[in-house]
């Protein structure tokens, strides 16, 4: 297909892959939920929650208003799973195979690599936690007391959640469902009964071939998820190692799995997957326009990669909650603003459930950017969506910058909050 595509173009192909190109034209239902995780492949799981947790943010921006309960139920009955992945993730169920291939004899990713160490050290440990649950049942870390003193913090978890961890990684145990979006773990072969009928087939099967083709599957699936691609941004979306080179992909583009194309300004070929050459027709047509509004995760997948978010919107995103406070630029959750096909600002924001505010902390304009009248209108219409999943409607705007958009934005808003009110 020939044909060069421009930035622009890029993008909108990029978030056509990504379900953010147009506003969803249907009210969300569980099973355009679980094809949303299937056509991004993976859906970043983290516990911070100023706002909507991660997870449920993304698929927000994807899905617009749902009940979040629909996230727990698929997990909770067997549609999908958690892995590690690109970090913590859930994934579809139909890939649960691949990744524990993948993970048991491939991936290095950290959470996997303290495991390891853990098994080692304390393997007599874990027998008896296995022990504990094939016989009582499913545990959550906090059916553990916790010694008197210690904190609470992540780095500071007792011995029983990093054992829980550990037989999390090696596959022993598996999330069966969250409650409070606190993991319940029990034996994999109960959560996923499937899993002793594979045992069972990999008999005489070589790790190694099977790790082969699982990694030719992720990069595949890397390049389908991202719409268009570097060579250099496909490792990075299943944590793969090493980075591409483009001749690492001739066989899949001699194969006519992958299409080679050119976008302007890149000084390098980008990748398209042959699943999606109907996007790309329509790309090249120019009938493929970006119409959405929505506050984006830190979390989700556009802008997961720095690099490739730079590259592709011109956006230099870094998440600051692990920063010192006094370090940082933005502030603690800043949510990217995507509008009709760009990246024109982030938002720093805290929902207070309690009192029904939404409070709008920060807004920062893109460098070298002025907002036009429209892309007011959308991004007021996309915070007072985004308030109101939260049950926080009542939104307030403590400043932005430029400080003269604070006004503007307001008045936006308040014609929002009229137009929702039937009274």
């Amino acid at each position: 297909m020939s044909g060069e595509l421009s930035l622009q173009q890029a993008r909108n192909l990029h978030l056509a892959a990504q379900e953010l190109l147009a506003p969803p034209a249907k009210a969300a239902t569980r099973g355009a939920l679980r094809k949303c995780i299937t056509n991004m492949q993976l859906l970043q799981i983290d516990t911070i929650h100023v706002v909507a947790r991660s997870p449920y943010l993304v698929l927000f921006s994807r899905l617009g208003a749902y009940p979040q309960a629909w996230l727990d139920e698929a997990l909770a009955v067997g549609q999908l799973f958690e892995t590690w992945a690109h970090e913590a993730c859930f994934a579809p169920i139909a890939d649960l195979r691949s990744h524990r291939t993948y993970n048991q004899e491939a991936r290095s990713h950290w959470g996997l690599v303290n495991a390891q160490k853990i098994q080692k050290r304390q393997r007599q440990q874990l027998d008896k936690l296995l022990a504990h649950i094939r016989s009582n049942g499913p545990v959550k870390s906090s059916d553990f007391e916790r010694p008197a003193g210690q904190a609470s913090a992540w780095w500071g978890w007792k011995e029983e959640k990093r054992w829980l961890e550990a037989l999390f990684a090696s596959g022993e145990l598996m999330v069966a469902r969250r409650e409070k979006f606190h993991r319940v773990y029990d034996l994999a072969e109960r959560v996923a009964p499937q899993l002793l009928t594979d045992a069972a087939q990999r008999e005489g099967a070589t790790a190694g071939s099977d790790n082969s083709l699982v990694a030719q599957q992720f990069i595949e699936k890397a390049i389908t998820a991202l719409g268009v691609t570097q060579a250099r941004w496909v490792s990075d979306y299943f944590r793969m190692k090493p980075r591409l080179k483009e001749s690492d992909l001739d066989t899949l583009v001699e194969q006519g799995r992958v299409l080679r194309v050119a976008v302007q300004g890149w000084d390098v070929p980008a990748y398209v997957h042959a699943d999606n050459a109907r996007l790309l027709k329509r790309t090249l047509q120019g009938t493929l326009q970006a119409t959405h509004t929505a506050l984006l995760s830190p979390f989700d997948p556009v802008v997961w990669d720095r690099e490739r978010a730079s590259s592709l919107f011109g956006f230099d995103y870094r998440l600051e909650c692990y920063t010192p406070e006094h370090k940082r630029v933005y502030g603690y959750f800043v949510l990217p603003i995507l509008c009709r096909g760009e990246l024109i600002g982030r938002l720093d924001a805290k929902a207070h459930r309690t009192e029904g505010i939404f409070e709008v902390k920060a807004l920062h304009v893109q460098s070298g950017l002025r907002w036009t009248d429209q892309q007011i209108v959308d991004v007021a219409r996309a915070i007072a969506d985004f308030a109101a999943w939260h049950g926080t409607p009542q939104v307030r705007v403590a400043r932005t910058q430029p400080a003269a958009l604070a006004a503007k934005l307001r008045a936006a808003l308040r014609v929002q909050q009229t137009e929702s009110d039937p009274h």
